[in-house]
């Protein structure tokens, strides 16, 4: 069950997640039957009253072929809770585990893009999105056109006009300041990147100094 204290509603936050965890899980149907498919997207706020999902896939992935409804969840950063790092258990001993996580929800319209030129434009945009960090990055162009236009063939593109966007930040927020202070300290000391990154989502934000 969904508790509403878990809801973000801050689409700022959205952006920032599906931009740092771009690999989304594609949930869609057919004949009665769900499939999954896991697939890099790019929102692009811009389109659409709500914006749109870009990305490709195989032309072999059959999922192209039946657009229509879907839903792409994209999980951010997630961790087991101990209780042990709770001060309130070791007063009462009323506490048990959890999992904290952060997941952006996005329900929307597929449609599939085939145009050659509408899929070298989209293929240079998710290249120069995800080559944006690299110290030389890469371009479409840097391959010879031939084997580009080769690879066009093979793929197609893909738009979701976002319809609904939810975003859930299961963060400790129903614990107290103490407590949260406690959990965030505990994924502290795992040490790993996960850890590090819902420990600082968990710190509760302190008052500015007056």
């Amino acid at each position: 069950m969904h508790l509403p204290q878990f809801t973000n509603d801050d689409p700022a936050a959205w952006q920032a997640l599906m931009a740092e965890y771009p690999l989304g899980t594609w949930f869609s149907a057919h004949d009665g039957a769900f499939r999954a498919d896991h697939v890099p997207f790019l929102f692009d706020p811009t389109r659409g009253a709500h914006g749109t999902l870009l990305a490709h896939v195989s032309r072999a992935n059959p999922v192209w072929r039946h657009p229509g409804q879907s839903l792409v969840v994209f999980h951010g950063p997630q961790a087991y809770v101990s209780p042990n790092w709770y001060p309130s258990k070791h007063a009462h001993g009323k506490a048990v585990p959890t999992w904290n996580y952060a997941v952006v929800q996005v329900h929307g319209q597929a449609r599939a893009v085939e145009g050659r030129d509408e899929l070298l434009a989209l293929v240079e945009r998710l290249t120069a999105t995800h080559e944006r960090g690299q110290a030389a990055p890469w371009q479409v162009s840097d391959a010879p056109a031939d084997y580009i236009d080769q690879l066009l063939r093979a793929i197609v593109g893909i738009e979701i006009t976002v319809e609904r966007i939810e975003g859930r930040w299961k963060m400790s927020q129903n614990r107290s300041e103490a407590d949260r202070l406690g959990v965030a300290a505990g994924l502290r000391q795992i040490g790993s990147e996960q850890a590090q990154a819902v420990a600082a989502l968990v710190q509760p934000r302190q008052a500015p100094a007056p």
